[in-house]
């Protein structure tokens, strides 16, 4: 069975996935489509607003076949690790061909990777400006680009890993239909997940942009998840976590610990205390995975070790994605896993149980433990 590869947050799932689906099939002739989607919190940092059983269960009904969780020290990270982590995960998996959504599509991004070669490094040791603006000022000079939108930004991110580990994968960027990534407003059949996500909190119909799996889901959302509600075991935590140890939580690097206390010292209020903390050098993705970092206690030793030890989680599948899971299971070299039994959750998959149990703010229902893949057969 010849697949086809998307990386994936469904964040929530709707018609724009549908699309990217159907032309990943159709460029790549493929008999089977695998996801690789992130768990219960985003790239960003942020709680997904339904949960990744749901988000398989959409997915499912909607032309994928496969659904395997990115784990949440490859998920919650910058673009070029969360991309690595995607493609390692697919290249394991045996996948040829990878299809992901760009503004610029017909862009050289090979090219692009091999201008990064040029940078001059010693530009980036400045404190005045992000990461992202000083990289986009060396690009820019050397090729005539910059990486301003994010799926352009992801887009190179894959080239880069695919380049770097010699991945034989195809990449293929096609144009994002309709709405842009950031776009707040509903004008069509297709929106961004931004906008379904305001249209939802402003309970406004969200019918025409979304599949029904997606839509039912939402009606049935208790709350909303989002960090003004997990504010209070963060600030929590940063108050009385002695500052020596606040310096071990990952990415809690150039004296974050101590802007991190000042301002939760300060403020009561999420929106207060992540302004506090935003500088020049500092994106607001950044600030939020830090602080999912420091809630759940993640350390930097704890993401070392995890990273040595990648494995496969099988959200769910179809009977193609099942045929599928037998004609490779022999050749992955990774654990792969369709239920969470004590030993896991306690080892292999510790940090995404965790972000499990306190995702688990937000809904009733386990995230891990010895919950089996969901299975969407013909029919229902």
């Amino acid at each position: 069975m010849h697949a086809v590869g998307l990386v994936t947050e469904y964040n929530p799932f709707h018609n724009g996935h549908i699309y990217h689906i159907e032309q990943a099939k159709k460029i790549t002739n493929a008999d089977v489509v695998i996801a690789v989607m992130s768990g219960n919190f985003t790239q960003r940092g942020e709680p997904a607003i339904l949960d990744k059983w749901q988000r398989t269960r959409a997915a499912l009904k909607n032309g994928v076949d496969l659904v395997v969780e990115l784990p949440i020290f490859m998920a919650v990270q910058p673009s070029h690790r969360f991309a690595a982590g995607a493609l390692q995960l697919l290249n394991d998996l045996q996948v040829p061909d990878v299809v992901f959504g760009a503004e610029h599509p017909s862009w050289d991004f090979s090219k692009l990777v091999m201008a990064e070669q040029h940078f001059n490094e010693e530009s980036f040791e400045q404190f005045n400006a992000t990461y992202a603006t000083q990289f986009n000022q060396q690009l820019n000079e050397l090729t005539g680009h910059q990486l301003t939108d994010p799926n352009d930004i992801l887009a190179f991110a894959y080239y880069k890993a695919a380049l770097e580990n010699s991945y034989p994968i195809a990449l293929h960027p096609i144009n994002r239909l309709g709405s842009q990534y950031h776009d707040q407003r509903i004008t069509g059949t297709i929106a961004s997940a931004s906008a379904i996500r305001r249209a939802v909190e402003l309970h406004e119909a969200i019918d025409q942009v979304a599949p029904a799996a997606t839509v039912t889901a939402l009606a049935k959302l208790r709350k909303l998840p989002n960090w003004k509600q997990l504010y209070p075991l963060l600030r929590n935590f940063l108050i009385q976590t002695p500052v020596e140890s606040l310096h071990q939580i990952y990415q809690m690097a150039e004296g974050l610990e101590y802007r991190y206390r000042e301002a939760a010292e300060r403020e009561l209020t999420f929106s207060g205390f992540i302004h506090h903390v935003k500088t020049k050098r500092y994106t607001y993705s950044r600030l939020l995975r830090v602080c999912l970092y420091a809630v759940m206690e993640i350390t930097n030793s704890q993401i070392a070790q995890a990273n040595v030890h990648p494995y496969l989680h099988v959200l769910g599948f179809t009977e193609r994605g099942q045929e599928y899971l037998h004609q490779v299971k022999k050749q992955v070299e990774y654990p792969l896993l369709t239920k969470i039994g004590q030993d896991e959750h306690d080892g292999l998959v510790n940090l995404d149980y965790r972000a499990g149990k306190l995702y688990q703010m937000f809904t009733d229902v386990e995230q891990d433990v010895k919950h089996a893949p969901i299975i969407v057969r013909k029919g229902n």
